[in-house]
């Protein structure tokens, strides 16, 4: 497979962006990827190959469209009248919206506007860790380490449209790590459900009140909605703890290391698809998935694989904005002398990646498949829990050699159960998270590394050995479902609203 570098567009198109020429075309080059991504897979049409680079028909405006590279599309270019011309993030981000309005018949100002925050974002980002080292703790560095993110996601990088200063001090992406902010919430006020003694071990409320940490951010966000309840005393300021703590990956989920916990906050800013909200209802709904993907784990013979949301502390007055989520931190879950390592670092890259050294693909994709795969279709096929298990839900641990030894999944705020969904739904959402989504973005990192490597047979047994009704018919399926992000987000559908078309196959035999 090729391998093609994030490279910066030529110099006269940097100077738009108002950062320095090999900061914008490098933003450029890492926004342009993932967007280039949605438009190839959901509305462009190959047409074949000229000079190496790969050519496309945008049905709507009538264009060819060329690009080098397959993983990582880069350097795109519109066919004109005097020839192939390229395109910064911005001509792309117009190219886009015009194609989009070609298709579709509706117009969309939210999007291009949230494209071009992401591309400006990955700016601040570069620069932040130009002054930065990154963290010498790996599985920090795996989290932290998404300049891309989504790699199918029009804007994955966007941060609400503000200033940089508003948000950077709370990135990952820029390594960032900061203390909780520790609030006290009037003991009357206080609602909460399953275990959250974790939250008490981060500080000492006083007499009446209730420990409620809160994301610095968050408390930003929520100012104008907070200040009356700190003005008649129904939360107080205590300060802030727990020093060394610092966000996933997922931006709003913080670990602390201190005191091994996951705390999940609410923000309201649009990531992705979604804005990042503890909503009532998924809360009100926590106790009863988490309980129902532990208690499938509890069956599994295997290692630990789920880390579990194990309750929920706010204030009934902010129920939403002031909520707060515990997550299982490693404790004894974690298999001795494993590292644990975040599957969406392992597709993107980082610093000491195992991908980046192992010498035998072949025996690390075996070892790597039969980790993450089994847990998924046991919690399936045995109890009806279908895992939103994608790339940035999944941890897998490597021993000492860099090879897997186990995985955990996490989240329960996405899965879905039966038959609260149809099985075939159920089944649909699965493969897409876990095949497409997954498993594919992992076996491509592995053969762009290593010249000549096939990575699909080693799936197709791992999938073949399990006794799921299911996997037969996905073998020998022409195609695999992949969700259409760009399009969902183009026409105003609902986030958790999946829409997905048909991709060619690799697990079919001869493709």
């Amino acid at each position: 497979m090729e391998r093609v570098d994030l490279m910066p567009p030529p110099a006269d198109d940097d100077s738009a962006h108002g950062d320095d020429p090999a900061t914008a075309g490098l933003a450029d080059a890492y926004a342009a990827a993932p967007l280039l991504n949605c438009l190839l897979r959901e509305v462009a049409r190959p047409v074949g190959r000229e000079g190496g680079q790969r050519v496309y028909h945008l049905p709507g405006g009538d264009r060819l469209l060329r690009v080098r590279g397959t993983r990582r599309p880069a350097a795109p270019e519109v066919r004109t009248r005097d020839g192939w011309h390229r395109l910064d993030h911005a001509g792309l981000v117009e190219l886009v919206a015009d194609e989009l309005r070609h298709r579709t018949g509706l117009s969309n100002h939210d999007l291009p506007a949230e494209m071009l925050d992401s591309r400006d974002a990955v700016a601040a980002l570069l620069a932040a860790r130009a002054r930065t080292a990154p963290p010498a703790d790996p599985y920090r560095r795996s989290e932290q380490s998404l300049l891309t993110g989504h790699t199918h996601h029009p804007a994955p990088k966007a941060r609400g449209g503000g200033p940089a200063a508003g948000w950077l001090p709370w990135a990952p992406e820029a390594y960032a790590a900061f203390p909780v902010t520790l609030l006290g919430a009037r003991e009357d006020t206080v609602v909460e459900e399953g275990d959250t003694s974790a939250l008490d071990a981060l500080g000492t409320a006083p007499p009446g009140y209730r420990l409620l940490p809160a994301h610095p951010w968050q408390l930003d966000l929520a100012a104008a909605e907070l200040a009356a309840a700190f003005a008649d005393g129904r939360l107080v300021h205590l300060g802030s703890a727990a020093p060394g703590t610092w966000p996933t990956a997922a931006v709003r989920t913080l670990y602390a290391p201190g005191h091994d916990v996951f705390l999940k906050f609410s923000l309201d800013v649009r990531i992705t698809n979604d804005i990042r909200r503890l909503w009532r209802h998924d809360l009100l709904a926590l106790r009863r998935t988490d309980t129902a993907v532990s208690a499938a784990f509890e069956t599994f013979d295997g290692p630990p694989a789920w880390l579990g949301d194990r309750g929920y502390r706010t204030a009934g007055f902010a129920f939403e904005a002031l909520a707060v989520l515990v997550r299982d931190g490693f404790g004894d879950r974690l298999l001795p002398g494993a590292t644990p390592l975040l599957a969406a670092g392992l597709s993107e890259g980082f610093e000491g990646s195992p991908l980046e050294r192992t010498t035998d693909p072949e025996g690390w994709w075996t070892a790597y498949l039969a980790c993450a795969v089994p847990p998924v279709l046991w919690a399936f096929a045995r109890h009806g829990v279908v895992l939103e298990a994608h790339l940035q839900n999944t941890l897998v641990a490597v021993d000492a050699d860099g090879v897997p030894v186990q995985a955990l999944y996490r989240d329960a705020e996405g899965v879905k159960l039966l038959p609260d969904v149809p099985r075939e739904a159920g089944w649909e959402r699965l493969v897409y998270c876990l095949v497409v989504n997954h498993l594919t973005e992992i076996a491509a990192a592995l053969a762009e590394r290593h010249a000549g490597f096939d990575p699909w047979p080693a799936v197709r047994r791992e999938l073949a050995r399990h006794d799921v009704p299911e996997i037969p018919a996905l073998l020998a399926s022409p195609t695999l479902p992949a969700k259409t992000n760009l399009l969902l987000r183009w026409t105003g559908a609902d986030g958790a609203d999946a829409r997905y078309l048909p991709l060619p196959n690799p697990l079919r035999e001869g493709t």
